[in-house]
């Protein structure tokens, strides 16, 4: 039996009580996601890499329209990755994308298209590591992994009052060791599910409803009224500022726009031509610096608006420009990474966050003729 800091296992009459409360209360009140219409296995995985750092309605609607248009993995794998990247964007953490694709192409190759059963096997594949293998088997195949995610977390840490911290390596061993202790032999699909549940609409991580809690009675944070104090917070860590510009260059109804490098930051998205500013950098002046191709332009700027969005740990500040250029003016780039696109075309292009609402504003105030 597993030795757990803090707390003794609890017993088998606990145990009883604590399964039939909580795969009670998920048979009433689990939610109609599309994945769980079939519990088809490719559909378990595309909603598990989605739902990694996103939240639950949002995932939902990028689920249903990847689904109509990539309906299993070969046609994941048939697809260019530009295309695949515009059905993510605006999801973020475009590794998961990558890592997704490399799967799909592995999948085609070593399992005839099908996503294995086994967790050995499914932690080979791109991308899935210990936790997304754990409720693929689970989940999709019935297979008795247990699942320990920031819900799940934070109901043991309620559930048995655990005072340590829960987000390092060892709080998290400890949080995958109860979740496994407890698992129910075959019925880990429910299981599973029920504690993310749970956690996601009754245990929530502000004002959660004890009073509506299946496991209230259980819980020794609720008992010791401690609920406030748990999960033990962890330490504050502050986003770093990234002062970035960028320009809108436009000439009769088409604007310049460019490709990042396929690796990196925003891998392989679309951008207006910009840069990081530095410090005691001028907007303008620096861009016109990294854009040499517009020395010499006295064309005005019109400054469109400053765009905050966050991007992992950097709390990004985008100044975005304006400037219309005569037909006539000097030759501009028109070769890779850099592209000229219609401006009632750039909805067909990926874009990060800060460039997506960029676009909008172009597009809404700049008319399409010269």
């Amino acid at each position: 039996m597993t030795d757990f800091p803090a707390f003794a296992p609890p017993d088998a009459a606990w145990r009883h009580d604590f399964h039939q409360k909580l795969l009670a209360w998920f048979a009433a009140n689990r939610r109609p996601l599309p994945w769980r219409k079939d519990y088809e296995p490719y559909h378990v995985w595309i909603s598990e890499v989605m739902l990694q750092q996103t939240q639950m309605g949002r995932a939902v609607e990028y689920f249903r329209r990847w689904i109509a248009r990539f309906p299993d993995v070969a046609v994941v794998a048939a697809a260019e990755r530009d295309e695949l990247l515009k059905y993510w964007e605006g999801l973020g953490y475009y590794s998961r994308l990558d890592n997704l694709r490399r799967a799909a192409a592995a999948i085609m190759e070593r399992h005839g298209g099908l996503l294995p059963e086994r967790l050995e096997e499914l932690r080979q594949l791109p991308g899935i590591g210990g936790y997304t293998a754990a409720a693929i088997a689970s989940i999709a195949f019935g297979r008795d992994a247990a699942v320990a995610d920031a819900n799940v977390s934070r109901l043991f840490a309620r559930l048995f009052d655990l005072d340590q911290p829960l987000h390092d390596g060892a709080g998290r061993r400890l949080v995958e060791g109860i979740a496994a202790e407890l698992l129910p032999t075959g019925q880990a699909r429910d299981y599973n599910q029920a504690l993310m549940e749970l956690g996601a609409l009754v245990c929530l991580p502000k004002k959660p409803r004890c009073q509506e809690c299946p496991l209230a009675e259980l819980c020794l944070a609720w008992r010791r009224n401690t609920v406030a104090k748990r999960p033990a917070p962890r330490p504050a860590t502050a986003k770093i500022d990234l002062p970035m510009a960028a320009v809108a260059l436009v000439v009769c109804g088409r604007v310049l726009i460019r490709q990042r490098p396929a690796k990196g930051m925003w891998a392989g998205l679309w951008e207006f031509p910009g840069l990081i500013l530095q410090a005691g950098d001028e907007a303008v002046a620096a861009l016109r610096r990294e854009l040499p191709f517009l020395a010499g332009s006295a064309t005005p700027w019109t400054k469109l608006a400053r765009i905050e969005h966050h991007h992992t740990k950097y709390r990004v500040l985008l100044d975005g420009y304006f400037c219309r250029l005569p037909p006539d003016a000097a030759i501009l780039p028109d070769a890779p990474p850099y592209h000229w696109a219609r401006l009632d075309e750039l909805a067909a292009y990926a874009f990060s966050a800060g460039h997506r609402r960029l676009a909008g504003l172009i597009t809404n105030i700049i008319p399409q003729a010269c």
